[in-house]
Formats: C-alpha cells, sequence, structure tokens
C-alpha cells in the first residue's frame, strides 16, 4: 500500500509492481495534484551541491545517472514522452557580489572535480545571446539536466497501471492501522479498512501527520512554501535553451516555448496564498537578466509545499515499525531523486539492505535517543 500519488509514489508504485508486488496506491486528490505539480523538475545536483551536504550531493548524482535509462524505459512502458531534457545548466552572476559568490561555488566545484566551466560574461551570451549584456560571470554545468514534472507524473500513473498496479484516487487514508507491533494496512477516511503488510508513506509534507504512526516511529517533516510561475513565449522556442540560475530562483525552458519561473523558500507552514511580492521579486530577477523574457505571457500561478527535514535530506526505506516505509522529506530534489528512492525504497520493501550512498538517508537517524545509560 502507497499512501501519496505523486511523483515519488508512483515510481516506487511502477517499480514494486515490477518486481512482482500487489501494490495499491492511495491519493486524496488528484493524481500528481500537490508538490509534483509545481515545480521546476531540475535534475541539478552539481548546481545545488552544497559543502555542508556531501552524501546529499552523492545521492543526487547518483540519481541524475540513473535518469537516462529510467525515462528510456518509462517511455517504452508508458507509451509517451516523460520530458526529459539533456539543456545543462548556467549559474550567473549580475553584479560584483554576486560574481565573488559565484568565484566561490566555482572553487568549490572544482575541489570535488565537479564538471563545470568558468565563462566571461560575453562567453555566456555565445551561448544564450538572450543574457543582458550587463551580465559579469557564469559557469556552466553542461551534466545538469531538466524534465518536465507533469509530463513525468503522467508517464508514471500509466507505467504504473501498465504494470498491474491498482490506482484509487480519491482515497484519503485517516490512519495507519499497527497491530501487535507491526503494521497491518490503513483505515481510509469513509471507515473502509485496507489490509497490507507493508505500507510505504509518499505524502511529501503531510507524511509526518499521518495518525497511527507509534511515537517511536515518527519523523520530523516541516513545510517549505513555494511560490512559481508557469509562462509561454508567443513565437515559439528560442529565447532560451539552458537552464539559468540565478540568486535566489532560476528560469527553466522546457524546449517548446514554455518556461517555469520560480521559486520562493518560504518558512509559512502550510499557507498556500500567491503575493504579489513574491511575483514582483521573481519577474525582476529574471528580467534584469533575460530583458526579452519582458515578452513571455504568464500561464499559471502557482503555490506548492515541499516536505522539508531538519537536515535538507530525504528519508527514505524502512521505518522503526515492522512493515512501514517511508518515501518523503525530499525538500527541493523530489524531481531529482525520483529514480535512486524507488530503487532504495523498492530494495527495503524486499528486505534488501540501502546501497553504501542511500544509507544515511534512513529514518533511524530520527530516532529518539535512548533513556538513561
Amino acid at each position: 500500500m502507497i499512501v501519496g500519488g505523486g511523483v515519488i509514489g508512483l515510481a516506487v508504485g511502477w517499480r514494486a509492481a515490477q518486481r512482482g508486488l500487489s501494490v495499491t496506491l492511495l491519493e486524496r486528490e488528484a493524481i500528481g495534484h500537490a508538490a509534483s505539480r509545481v515545480a521546476a523538475g531540475m535534475i541539478a545536483p552539481i548546481s545545488e551541491a552544497s559543502p555542508s551536504e556531501p552524501a546529499l550531493l552523492a545521492l543526487g548524482r547518483e540519481s541524475a545517472g540513473l535518469y537516462p535509462a529510467f525515462v528510456a524505459e518509462l517511455s517504452r512502458c508508458a507509451g509517451v514522452d516523460p520530458g526529459y531534457r539533456r539543456c545543462g545548466t548556467l549559474l550567473v552572476a549580475r553584479d560584483a557580489d554576486e560574481a565573488e559568490a559565484l568565484e566561490r561555488e566555482l572553487a568549490f566545484r572544482r575541489e570535488l572535480e565537479l564538471p563545470v566551466r568558468r565563462l566571461l560574461g560575453r562567453e555566456a551570451r555565445a551561448l544564450e545571446p538572450a543574457l543582458a549584456p550587463t551580465l559579469r560571470l557564469a559557469l556552466e554545468i553542461p551534466d545538469d539536466h531538466a524534465i518536465d514534472p507533469r509530463a513525468l507524473t503522467q508517464a508514471l500513473e500509466l507505467a504504473f497501471c501498465a504494470a498491474g498496479g491498482e490506482l484509487r484516487c480519491p482515497a484519503e487514508v485517516a490512519e495507519l492501522v499497527v497491530a501487535n507491533g507491526r503494521v497491518s494496512g490503513v483505515r481510509l477516511r469513509d471507515g473502509e479498512l485496507l489490509a497490507a503488510r507493508q505500507v510505504v508513506v509518499a505524502a511529501g509534507p503531510w507524511s509526518g501527520q499521518l495518525p497511527g504512526i507509534p511515537s517511536e516511529a515518527q519523523v520530523p517533516l516541516r513545510p517549505v512554501k513555494g511560490q512559481i510561475l508557469a509562462l509561454h513565449d508567443p513565437s515559439g522556442p528560442g529565447l532560451l535553451d539552458r537552464v539559468l540560475r540565478m540568486q535566489p530562483g532560476y528560469l527553466v525552458p522546457r524546449g517548446d516555448g514554455r518556461y517555469v519561473l520560480g521559486a520562493t523558500m518560504e518558512e509559512r507552514g502550510f499557507d498556500t496564498t500567491a503575493t504579489a511580492a513574491a511575483v514582483f521579486e521573481l519577474l525582476r530577477d529574471a528580467l534584469e537578466l533575460v530583458p526579452g523574457a519582458s515578452e513571455l505571457v504568464i500561464d499559471e500561478l502557482m503555490v506548492g509545499i515541499r516536505p522539508g527535514t531538519a537536515d535538507n535530506g530525504p528519508i527514505l526505506g524502512p521505518g522503526m515499525v515492522e512493515g512501514l516505509h517511508w518515501a518523503t522529506g525530499h525538500h527541493r530534489h523530489g524531481f531529482l531523486l525520483t529514480p535512486i528512492t524507488a530503487e532504495v525504497v523498492v530494495s527495503g520493501l524486499f528486505g534488501e539492505p540501502a546501497s553504501t550512498v542511500a544509507a544515511p538517508f534512513g529514518a533511524a537517524r530520527f530516532a529518539p535517543a535512548p533513556v538513561g545509560g
């Protein structure tokens, strides 16, 4: 049983069904309606690398390496294009302060021998002519790519059903049922009891709020609000080919004239209010770097909630109660980590040990400290 019908839950369900498990996926609203719908879809472990998160960088690079084969197989199974683009990324600086910060980012990546190239403003504009002439500096990261979140979600839904998975939505889970120290299923809001020997919780920021989870097995999650704009160019594709990452946002081309501009990072609980200040700041930053973006048409203003953890890493695999499994806490990296999450969680369902790269992201790291000596 999988609780949550976003991209993570669907990927886990698809891989589990492929390995012969009987899988039912429960979603309280529409498939992919929450964070999976409100995302840019960047597959960018190198762009987002941080000196304080070496384990997360390793996990992200492993998952990015899985993507080409993952989407090729998914396309065959689903019969639709998942929207994967090998477009590369440019990290850009508008002024001296941002250029200084970008030099530090360059030094960190070179120290780790990550693929990155330093570009002067004119060199960056040779790659992307729409960039403003005032651009000071850029870093080119060719191995960071992107995927269309809605296309990937649709493909995973089709592949999951084609593999024999059962999809139930709307089906709101009211509580996890635990009997004799192990999971026995879930109870729906309408009172229906569904038996299952194993339950995967993949409900994003709501995962930690599922009733019925024993206190010693709970995991700390917090909601992180993000506002994002969907736009399109009436003249078609061509304004920008690579993902553009600025301080603090990004502009992601879909390759067909559509673009995504985002995103805010707000600690405001589960608030999903769209605000004028956020829209203004996103557009201001984008227009300073790509003046031609002023002609883009705004199609949608979206607000989503990311699932965050204390160490910014996901929670993957078996929980602290037998039969409970986690696939949550991905914060900004849900789409990047989709392939590796599916592998890790399904391995846990079969009792297989976590890989070295996934070992730091188990639920046990959040277990309460034992009382006494």
